[in-house]
């Protein structure tokens, strides 16, 4: 038998619970065991090149189910390229703080003992409420702490931001934010976006409250590499940063509307002021926000954000009124608009702004034992799916 498919055999064989050189490389292990915590188990990504004789940085990745692989897969490409391992929890879902925490606490432990780790590059990533946990684990690194007493290095937070209770206008990590255009957290992380003043970047894909794709997943962790050579915890490499400069150039260049350039200049003379005279990317971003365009552009995006404020207010309230005789008639009446308008053939603010109003809806009615509201809710998840 070859020494790599016996090494296959015995990280199955033992659950998962081998040494570095035991597990394979390149590849997702659905499920290891935490030495020191049998209970606690996580997916796990090591680069094919991994080895023993230098430190790796380390992405400890949080789902809302309790689903480590999830989150593995969406950053295994940028593991892979920029050299990262990836853990995701199976025991941290959506609840109680306290299982949440204690999963990270025993994951990190497990993988600072297991793995030659950089302590000073111990990254957070999460979805929905896996990503309250991602930023609570980098504001409140002691709940983490035992043998070893890290610092996070940043967070890639996917669909969701800080924890109810604890937003900062400033925090010492950066943050790579994410949402679909459909996400009914889309205006959480949009606001995020615009009132954070710390280093910080936050993409809009096509979707819905998911993870991010895995194409922006690399990309997140190539904006954590350029932040960790700005902070200098990473070595400088400035043929990566030409080349992450040029394809940011190029992106900025290739976009369809004003707006949409004015803020991806903005973002890159922020991300590479410390590397590149970037005068004249802010000076263009200037003159773009003068245009006529630009200014329509950002009258129609406040238009559409006070209609959505409005619209979710209207649904929130008529579903406190939900147990008064008339209150289920007139939240009926007002869903079936609302499906409708996210039928609609094609895209456009107006459906997005349904099929989010609809989705922030259903996620907040989980567990409301109504017969005809659950009717309702499964009409609404025949339009918009989970």
């Amino acid at each position: 038998m070859t020494r790599p498919v016996f090494c296959l055999l015995l990280a199955l064989f033992t659950g998962g619970t081998g040494s570095a050189q035991d597990l394979p490389r390149g590849q997702i292990i659905d499920d290891v065991r935490c030495n020191d915590d049998p209970a606690q188990h996580y997916s796990l990504y090591l680069p094919s090149n991994f080895t023993t004789d230098r430190i790796w940085p380390v992405i400890l990745a949080f789902d809302a189910s309790g689903r480590g692989r999830r989150g593995v897969e969406r950053y295994q490409a940028g593991a892979e390229r920029y050299g990262y391992i990836v853990a995701g929890s199976n025991n941290s879902r959506n609840g109680p703080w306290k299982p949440s925490l204690d999963a990270a606490r025993a994951m990190t432990a497990d993988l600072t003992g297991r793995f030659p780790v950089d302590l000073k590059r111990i990254y957070t990533a999460g979805m929905s409420g896996g990503a309250r946990v991602a930023m609570m684990v980098a504001l409140h690194p002691e709940v983490i702490a035992g043998r070893i007493h890290p610092e996070i290095a940043g967070v890639f937070a996917s669909s969701a931001g800080f924890p109810q209770g604890e937003f900062r206008e400033s925090v010492g990590f950066p943050i790579f934010g994410t949402a679909g255009t459909e996400d009914f957290n889309y205006r959480e992380m949009s606001n995020l976006d615009r009132t954070i003043r710390s280093p910080h970047r936050v993409v809009v894909f096509e979707g819905g409250h998911t993870w991010l794709p895995v194409e922006t997943a690399t990309e997140a962790v190539e904006w954590m590499e350029l932040q960790a050579m700005t902070s200098g915890i990473r070595p400088r490499d400035q043929t990566l940063i030409d080349d992450m400069f040029g394809r940011r150039l190029a992106q900025a260049e290739g976009l369809k509307s004003s707006l949409a350039t004015m803020r991806e200049l903005q973002s890159i003379a922020q991300d590479f002021r410390p590397f590149k005279n970037v005068t004249g990317l802010n000076q263009r971003a200037a003159l773009l926000a003068a245009q006529q365009d630009v200014k329509a552009a950002l009258d129609v995006e406040r238009a559409d954000e006070a209609r959505e404020d409005e619209m979710t207010a209207e649904i929130f309230a008529l579903l406190e009124e939900l147990d008064i005789s008339s209150g289920f008639a007139r939240l009926k009446e007002r869903v079936t608009q609302l499906v409708d308008q996210s039928r609609a053939l094609e895209d456009s603010s107006s459906r997005r702004i349904a099929r989010r109003v609809l989705t922030s809806l259903r996620a907040s009615t989980v567990g409301v034992r109504n017969p005809e509201l659950q009717m309702l809710l499964d009409r609404i998840s025949g339009v918009v799916p989970r």
